[in-house]
């Protein structure tokens, strides 16, 4: 679909400003969502910082400082505060990463309460005598400007067999669970059926409890997870049947949780994960039976992506976040996305359970490797090749 009529949004938004003022209707109220039916408004990039060293993530600490915490993969946590980069780093573990290729420090999640607790958790590769493996560690701040150093303590250490499919999103829910997306260990196809496997932590998404611990490790499990007294599988398991699920996020309105898994050599997908799914991998790539695997897979029992594409249209899709900003009110209850080889960004919108507008919003110049949320809920792209941070802002 070509990008289409977005009169309503302008008549939305004129509306508002001449009832409250353009500002105070900014500030106030929330976007309504247009027609699933409607096109979607032109929008452009603005950078907001530069200088970066390939930038992998882009968060913000729930307490209004308006600063962004950029992940850059060697290991370094920076802060992004009225367009500059800040000299010093809040984070750097430069020391303890295994960077390159795919490896490195991958993201950066701070707790619901940080503003009190001053925690914050990251995901990274790293070697030791026993191998290449992802930890999920919790830090401390010491300052506002600065992590304490030597406050890491280590919460989940997986094997990694492989040096790519490591996933690296960590995100809070709603409900104050910390949820982590694994990769299935590497290679191509899934060799080890890690996906598929009930009892691995890899081709996973993860739900666990960092405020409580079960004596023998440092987290606990949520009593409401899927696979909690089943047996054969990791209680920590919320979903399965993914490849590797680099970058997922929550709807800020409704909670629903997006999540794209980078496909193998056909697809890239789509889903919104349910309590308990197992997305296919690697019986299924995407919506079609993995070429490599099983070309003639029975596809049942398998959640089905709400959405796909096929390559050439793009290579390794980045997933980002259902739009709740004001500042462009026709992208309201949109979902965006780009691909990080083909360079364009997309958005979508689903009603009840499918796709029903679906069209591409900008041809980039940027290599994205993540998407960025701030307080406002406005959106931001992280460019890997070029180290800048850019905003998505409307075309005027």
């Amino acid at each position: 679909m070509r990008q289409g009529d977005f009169s309503w949004a302008r008549g939305c938004a004129g509306m508002l400003a001449a009832l409250l003022g353009a500002s105070a209707a900014h500030a106030a109220m929330p976007c309504v969502e247009p027609p699933a039916e409607a096109g979607f408004p032109p929008v452009t990039l603005q950078q907001v910082a530069q200088g970066l060293r390939e930038p992998v993530h882009i968060a913000v600490a729930p307490y209004g400082s308006g600063r962004l915490y950029v992940v850059e993969q060697a290991g370094v946590v920076r802060v992004v505060e009225r367009g500059q980069v800040r000299p010093e780093p809040f984070l750097d573990i430069r020391s303890l990463v295994e960077s390159g290729g795919e490896k490195g420090l991958l993201s950066i999640a701070f707790h619901p309460r940080y503003r009190d607790n001053g925690l914050f958790f990251v995901d990274y590769t790293a070697r030791d005598a026993t191998g290449l493996h992802t930890r999920i560690s919790r830090w401390r701040r010491a300052t506002v400007e600065r992590a304490d150093p030597k406050s890491e303590t280590v919460l989940l250490r997986i094997g990694q067999p492989y040096s790519n499919h490591n996933g690296g999103q960590l995100a809070f829910g709603p409900e104050g669970y910390l949820y982590i997306g694994m990769g299935d260990g590497g290679a191509a196809n899934d060799p080890q059926g890690h996906g598929q496997n009930p009892g691995s932590l890899l081709g996973k998404l993860l739900r666990i409890d960092v405020d409580r611990n079960d004596g023998a490790q440092s987290y606990a499990v949520p009593p409401d997870n899927p696979f909690v007294k089943k047996k054969g599988y990791r209680p920590e398991i919320w979903a399965l049947g993914l490849r590797n699920p680099w970058r997922f996020s929550f709807d800020a309105r409704s909670g629903a949780l997006w999540l794209a898994d980078v496909g193998q050599d056909q697809v890239e997908e789509i889903d919104i994960i349910r309590k308990g799914g197992n997305y296919g991998w690697n019986v299924m790539e995407g919506d079609i039976c993995t070429p490599a695997v099983n070309p003639r897979c029975v596809p049942s029992g398998f959640e089905p992506p709400i959405f796909t594409y096929r390559h050439p249209e793009g290579f390794s899709v980045t997933g980002g976040f259902v739009y709740r900003g004001t500042a462009i009110p026709g992208l309201c209850g949109a979902y965006l996305y780009t691909d990080y080889v083909s360079q364009r960004l997309w958005a979508l919108r689903v009603r009840d359970g499918r796709v029903v507008t679906q069209s591409e919003l900008l041809r980039l110049p940027h290599a994205v490797s993540s998407f960025g949320q701030d307080e406002n809920q406005e959106l931001y792209l992280a460019d890997h090749r070029a180290g800048k941070i850019l905003k998505i802002m409307p075309k005027p």
